[in-house]
């Protein structure tokens, strides 16, 4: 037996006296401060075998009734809870999903492994959540950790240090299942969900235009993610849609981080003619753009607009309130966790979920100071205005193709070598944008409540002209 002494000294009371030494087991002690009580304690301090613990704690036929009530009784003084996890695995089967996910700080994250382990439980799975804190070593660590803890599946978003994915393809040799989200790669080989990255950054650039912005700006992270490829793509589309000139100065692609957002947005800010609005790839990018926008004493959206992505709660709180691109965070989590228990269940095609976004406006990405010129507002409903010999309408109107929020843009084009002095135009309640000059018509913006039959009439109606 193997004893210790537990000497305590009180010098403020008794100097240069000691309390009684006390001699205590370092059994009892280990005992006693004991965080977990496993069945090996129990069944060291019964006497019998831990098979033997675990069957009377059971209530099993083969186990007196004498031994389970006292194997009961001690289990509930040592405060013994079973393992789930070490219990699945002694049965040989895991029910455990792994995690990998850049941080757990964030909103956007928080929501979706919100959705995977909503998911998960309702599968009667449980959930390991790593953080790769954006770094590559961290993730790769991470993967062989969770493939050693036998987890039968792992969900992942790439961290933004992640260039070299020999770590997942790995995961295809041992058949471990694995689902990408947001930031993915290995496309060909492991299924993913993603948002819909190209259409909503077309869109939200397509919104600055409509309302009055002129040089929009992009910031993002790393060139090598695809989000950034996907997000850039969809801005650069919409620039040519609208025949605006591409300025590479006005890209500025840096990491996903609040202050290399500041950085970015000051290089943006010194150009010899900043932009009049910036799309931002994440909100963090974007919280840090407003930040070195109002220290620049530069009003938003006035005289720079903004747009954020992923529409975190916090965009509601900052001033003004910020727009932004909406995920459906939960879904995405949902959606991938589901797609991980299809293929640990057999199903080994490989599937690209894209999930719809849509654009949340704010007060950040509407100018109002916007220069109109209504040289026109006619408020007749319902009917056909004939406008005859008027020299600035002697001009023919080409549709562009219809944006997302369905507004319709017709550029004007001066037609030389004819005059249309007899033009059938509807004019509802909308309004003519003209440049100061007043020689070209821009843009005609329709309210939503006459959207639809009145602009499908008018398209209609230049149609028929170009037959």
């Amino acid at each position: 037996m193997v004893y210790v002494k537990n000497i305590v000294s009180d010098m403020r009371i008794y100097p240069g006296m000691y309390f009684l030494c006390k001699r205590i087991k370092v059994k009892d002690l280990q005992m006693k401060y004991r965080k977990h009580t496993s069945l090996k304690d129990l069944a060291q301090a019964l006497g019998v075998s831990i098979p033997t613990v675990s069957r009377a704690l059971k209530d099993s036929s083969e186990i007196s009734r004498e031994l389970c009530a006292k194997a009961k009784e001690l289990a509930k003084e040592m405060n013994y809870r079973p393992n789930p996890f070490a219990m699945s695995l002694r049965k040989n089967a895991p029910r455990i999903i792994g995690v990998i996910v850049p941080d757990i700080v964030t909103h956007f994250f928080a929501s979706i492994l919100n959705g995977i382990e909503n998911m998960a439980i309702a599968n009667g799975y449980f959930v390991i959540i790593t953080t790769s804190h954006e770094s590559y070593e961290h993730e790769k660590r991470n993967v062989e950790n969770l493939v050693n803890m036998r987890v039968e599946g792992i969900i992942a978003c790439l961290s933004q240090e992640t260039t070299d994915y020999s770590h997942f393809a790995t995961l295809k040799d041992i058949n471990m299942p694995l689902i990408l989200f947001d930031r993915v790669c290995l496309t060909e080989q492991f299924s993913s969900v993603v948002a819909d990255g190209v259409q909503s950054a077309q869109m939200a650039t397509q919104h600055f235009l409509d309302n009055g912005s002129k040089r929009v700006a992009f910031i993002g992270g790393a060139n090598h993610l695809d989000i950034v490829k996907k997000r850039k793509h969809g801005y650069l589309e919409a620039l040519r849609d609208n025949r605006i000139p591409i300025e590479k100065e006005l890209v500025v692609c840096r990491k996903i981080d609040y202050e290399e957002g500041k950085i970015a947005t000051e290089t943006l800010l010194s150009l010899p003619q900043p932009p009049d609005a910036i799309l931002a790839m994440n909100d963090t990018l974007a919280f840090a753009a407003m930040e070195v926008i109002k220290k620049h004493g530069l009003r938003i959206p006035d005289d720079i607009a903004i747009i954020g992505y992923t529409d975190e709660q916090h965009a509601n709180y900052v001033e003004p309130k910020l727009s932004a691109v909406s995920h459906q965070t939960y879904k995405m989590g949902e959606t991938a966790c589901r797609l991980l228990i299809e293929q640990i269940k057999g199903d080994k095609a490989v599937k690209q979920v894209v999930i719809p976004t849509h654009l949340q406006v704010r007060e950040s990405s509407i100018k109002s100071n916007k220069v109109l010129y209504p040289l026109f507002i006619f408020l007749i409903l319902e009917k056909i205005i004939v406008l005859q010999s008027y020299p600035i309408l002697h001009h023919r109107l080409v549709p562009n193709k219809p944006v997302k929020n369905h507004r319709y843009l017709y550029r004007n084009h001066i037609h030389s070598g004819k005059e249309y002095t007899k033009s059938k135009i509807l004019l509802l309640p909308f309004q003519l944008a003209y440049t100061p000059s007043l020689r070209s018509l821009h843009s005609i913006r329709i309210p939503k409540a006459h959207q639809t039959r009145q602009a499908l009439f008018l398209q209609n109606s230049v149609e028929q002209r170009h037959h």
